[in-house]
C-alpha cells in the first residue's frame, strides 16, 4: 500500500495531504540517476586503473616473456659479437701475417649495414627501442659475418698459393746424398784450378761421378738449357717463382728442353765435366733477384741437423774449387 505523506498547513491551521509535482518528481530521479552513473564511472574507472582484466593480464605475462627473450638474445649476440671479435683479430694478426696479406680496415669491419630509416618502423611499438637495438646488432653480425667468410675465402686462396711457393723454393741438394762423393768447394772466395788465383766461386761444387742423377732442387720452368764446351759447359737455368733461380753446370747429358715444367726431386740431367771443369762434378747455385746467394741455405728438407752440419763445415773449407 503506498504510502499517504501529509503536512501542516499553518495558514489554514491544519494537515493536509502532501502531493508532490511532476518537475520536482523529475529532478529527484535525475539526480538519483546522476549519483549512480558517477558512482559506476568511478568504479570503472579504479578497475581499469589499478586492477586488469584477465586479457590484459594474459597480455602482460606474454610481454614480460618477451622481454625476457630480448634480453637473452642480446646476451647471445653479444657474445656471438666477441667471438667474431677474436676471429677478426687472429684473422689480421696470425693468418694475414703469416701470407704476408694486408689486413682488412676496421672501416669496412665495423661498417654499419643501414641508416636510421630502416629501423624507424620498430620505434612505434611499445618495445621498439629494445627491437631496434636487436635488429642493428643482428644486421651488424651478419655483416661482419660475410666480411669474415670472404676473407677466409682469400685466406684459403693464400695458403694454396703458399704451398706453391713453397713447392718452388730450392729446398734440396741437386744430388742425393747416397750418391754423393763429397763437397769440393762451397760459395765464397777459392782458388782458381785453372789460373791458381783467389777467385770468387758463386756457388756449390758436389763431387761425384760421371752419369750421377741430377735433381731439379724446387718446382719450376726450365729457361735455359745450353750445351757448350767451355765455362758452364753443359748447363741448365731453371725459373721458379718470387725471383728465384736455380743453375746447374758441367753436366754430361741433359734430359730437359726449355719450356719444360719440372718439379722438385725430377731427375733434369747428369754429373759431368763439361766446360771449364778439373773433375766431374756438378756446379750449383742459386739466384735470387738477379743475386747468387749461398746454395747451403737452401737444403733444409732433406738433411738431418748432423748431417747439414757436416754438410755447413765441407762447404766452409777455404780448397781449391773444380771449376
Amino acid at each position: 500500500m503506498k504510502k499517504v505523506k501529509y503536512y501542516y498547513n499553518t495558514q489554514s491551521l491544519r494537515y493536509e495531504k502532501f502531493e508532490e509535482s511532476l518537475q520536482s518528481r523529475v529532478r529527484r530521479i535525475g539526480g538519483f540517476i546522476s549519483a549512480v552513473l558517477v558512482f559506476a564511472f568511478v568504479i570503472v574507472y579504479l578497475a581499469y586503473t589499478y586492477f586488469n582484466s584477465p586479457k590484459e593480464k594474459a597480455l602482460l605475462r606474454e610481454i614480460n616473456q618477451m622481454q625476457l627473450e630480448y634480453d637473452l638474445l642480446n646476451k647471445k649476440l653479444d657474445q656471438m659479437s666477441s667471438v667474431i671479435a677474436d676471429m677478426q683479430d687472429r684473422d689480421d694478426n696470425i693468418y694475414r701475417v703469416i701470407f704476408e696479406a694486408e689486413p682488412i680496415p676496421s672501416s669496412i669491419r665495423q661498417a654499419g649495414s643501414g641508416g636510421i630509416n630502416k629501423y624507424r618502423e620498430l620505434m612505434n611499438y611499445n618495445n621498439g627501442e629494445i627491437m631496434s637495438s636487436t635488429a642493428q646488432k643482428l644486421d651488424q653480425i651478419r655483416k661482419q659475418l660475410y666480411i669474415q667468410s670472404k676473407s677466409f675465402d682469400e685466406i684459403t686462396l693464400l695458403i694454396k698459393k703458399k704451398e706453391e711457393v713453397l713447392t718452388s723454393i730450392p729446398a734440396i741438394q741437386p744430388i742425393s746424398n747416397k750418391e754423393l762423393s763429397h763437397i769440393a768447394s762451397g760459395f765464397g772466395m777459392r782458388i782458381d784450378p785453372i789460373y791458381k788465383i783467389p777467385k770468387m766461386h758463386e756457388g756449390l761444387d758436389f763431387a761425384a761421378p760421371t752419369g750421377t742423377p741430377v735433381h731439379a732442387t724446387g718446382n719450376g720452368t726450365v729457361a735455359v738449357v745450353d750445351y757448350g764446351d767451355r765455362g758452364y759447359g753443359n748447363n741448365i737455368m731453371i725459373n721458379h717463382m718470387v725471383g728465384y733461380q736455380t743453375h746447374y753446370a758441367h753436366l754430361s747429358r741433359i734430359i730437359v728442353r726449355e719450356g719444360q715444367v719440372v718439379k722438385r726431386g725430377d731427375v733434369i740431367g747428369y754429373v759431368g765435366s763439361t766446360g771449364k771443369s778439373t773433375a766431374p762434378h756438378l756446379h750449383y747455385e742459386v739466384i735470387r733477384n738477379s743475386v747468387k746467394i749461398d746454395p747451403v741455405n737452401f737444403f733444409f728438407n732433406d738433411l738431418t741437423p748432423i748431417e747439414y752440419e757436416e754438410m755447413l763445415k765441407s762447404a766452409d773449407q777455404s780448397n781449391q774449387s773444380f771449376d
